[in-house]
């Protein structure tokens, strides 16, 4: 055969597998259907957050960390109750994963030059007992250069394997079957698309000018989810969820489609743990989108008060960054997509970042200067252009003006003044003590005591009415899509398995696409810098399982 190995999806998870195997030797057909500019996927436009445990970025910060806490942690989020079944590979992926992240992982991504920020993040706090759902301690590791800085030393190695000729990268090239002989996957074929000059991100064409085969020993899928088809996702919402919204923001480009997924259940793949999803409560419509219905998730700290449509507080532990399943669902069973903050200048100075690599300018381009020009006064320059042009920012001085200018953003006009007024002070009046029994400002006098926090990320407890601190913020935030955490199932090797539990010979998954790793590595919900930590990791495993395997 031409190729040892076909694999289709650039992204993240594509690259590392495609990295390894031609590291080892094997020549490699990468294919896309997207122009090359999308090179990277998805992991570009992501914050570069990474799952790590007891690091030496933990350490310096006194955070005792160990891989018994982390899997505890794990279990007490994912939730694991398949495991006879739909679980089995999933449960035995996470504990291979947690493994990784408290051992190699983060010294093979220095050895390739990736740096990380030294503060560490504190994401998905939980705020159950000790076995729920939720990191015990900070974990989130933010990549010095995001997502680019994260993608670039496997396209580097990538591309030096397309110099050396064993990797042949192919764009616009649009897989439409797996090519099966005798029960065994043997190559692909599909649609050529029409060269295009979109923009990474930007919708490409799909005329179809020709067409093409080709064959290979193993084919790998690494095509990514589901983020970006709304229908696919109304079809697999759970009803513990409530109604699925009939309003979201996307956080994924329009090429994130599924189209693999259904392609390869019909070469006999088994998808398992469709019902389970990843979509983020916080999100805000881009004033300056790259693809259609483009929403941006704000990475709250843990201050602001958070409100549903109707303007009642959610109730513990409902709170900004918390636990974004369980506050997805409060939101949901509301009968409405949307939500409400309300804050303070005083907050959106420290509490505020925005997901996303564009809009961590300072992080993406490595500079110290304007990362630590984050302490001045004023919001981050990002996080300032969406009060001054987003659509979901209302700013006033008073509440009652705050109030009406939120009521004008919808069409019910649903908020009630004094209903608002009278939660606001009641929280304000708990501030009077060091003690209380509003469970967020614990949490966020609790959240003060980890010095991270305290130094850039969590503001001093304030009355929100206090005119000093103002002026008073407002934010509508609606449903974002993003991640699917169920998909085809693989086992420890990367080889998808079908509906009796068997490996198909010569077909192989990682990322996204396989709930990365085993059909659904999360379980029901993540701890987050474990997306594209989960591409690594199903990458490298299936691209070496193959290239000693082929």
């Amino acid at each position: 055969m031409e190729y040892d190995v076909i694999v289709v999806g650039a992204g993240l998870a594509g690259l590392v597998a495609t990295a390894e195997m031609a590291d080892a030797g094997k020549k490699v057909l990468l294919i896309d259907q997207e122009p090359e500019s999308s090179f990277g996927g998805q992991a570009w436009w992501s914050f570069g957050g990474l799952f790590l445990v007891n690091s030496p970025e933990q350490r310096r910060l006194g955070i005792k960390d160990s891989k018994e806490l982390a899997w505890q942690d794990w279990q007490g989020t994912a939730g694991f109750d398949r495991v006879d079944d739909e679980d089995y590979w999933g449960r035995k992926w996470a504990e291979a994963y947690v493994d990784f992240a408290a051992g190699e992982k983060r010294a093979w991504l220095y050895d390739m030059g990736v740096r990380f920020f030294p503060v560490v993040g504190w994401a998905e706090r939980g705020g159950y007992l000790a076995e729920g759902h939720g990191n015990s301690v900070p974990r989130f590791h933010i990549v010095w250069g995001t997502g680019p800085g994260l993608v670039e030393p496997f396209e580097q190695r990538v591309r030096e394997h397309m110099k050396n000729g064993l990797v042949e990268f192919r764009p616009r090239h649009r897989v439409d079957h797996l090519l099966n002989n005798n029960d065994t996957i043997v190559g692909v074929n599909g649609s050529i698309l029409e060269p295009s000059s979109a923009a990474r991100g930007e919708a490409s064409s799909r005329v179809v000018i020709g067409e093409f085969e080709n064959r290979a020993k193993a084919v790998l899928i690494t095509s990514g989810g589901i983020g970006g088809n709304h229908d696919l996702i109304r079809k697999n919402w759970p009803s513990r969820l409530g109604e699925a919204p009939k309003h979201m923001l996307s956080g994924v480009p329009a090429h994130v489609d599924g189209r693999m997924l259904s392609i390869t259940e019909k070469a006999g793949g088994r998808i398992v743990n469709r019902d389970r999803m990843w979509h983020y409560t916080e999100g805000i419509k881009n004033w300056n989108p790259v693809w259609d219905k483009h929403g941006i998730r704000i990475l709250p700290g843990p201050s602001s008060i958070w409100l549903d449509a109707r303007g009642k507080r959610f109730p513990a532990p409902n709170f900004p960054g918390f636990d974004t399943l369980g506050t997805l669902e409060a939101i949901q069973k509301t009968g409405y997509s949307y939500s409400w903050f309300i804050l303070t200048q005083k907050i959106i100075e420290r509490e505020f970042a925005l997901s996303g690599s564009e809009q961590n300018p300072d992080l993406t381009g490595k500079s110290i200067k304007k990362v630590l020009s984050r302490i001045l006064p004023g919001a981050p320059g990002p996080v300032q252009a969406f009060m001054d042009k987003g659509e979901d920012f209302v700013i006033a001085n008073h509440l009652s003006d705050l109030v009406e200018g939120m009521n004008q953003l919808t069409e019910e006009k649903l908020l009630d003044f004094a209903e608002i007024e009278r939660q606001i002070k009641s929280r304000d009046r708990e501030i009077d003590n060091k003690f209380t029994k509003d469970l967020q400002i614990t949490a966020l006098r609790g959240a003060r005591q980890y010095i991270g926090d305290k130094i850039i990320r969590v503001a001093a407890p304030h009355k929100i009415l206090d005119p000093k601190n103002g002026p008073l913020i407002a934010v509508r935030l609606q449903i974002v899509s993003r991640k699917t955490l169920g998909g085809l199932q693989t086992n420890l090797f990367g080889q998808v398995l079908n509906a009796a539990g068997e490996a198909i010979p010569g077909l192989y998954a990682a990322g996204e696409v396989s709930g990365f790793g085993g059909g659904g590595i999360h379980g029901y919900r993540a701890l987050e810098g474990t997306f594209v930590g989960g591409c690594l990791f199903s990458g490298r495993v299936a691209g070496r399982a193959i290239a000693s395997l082929v």
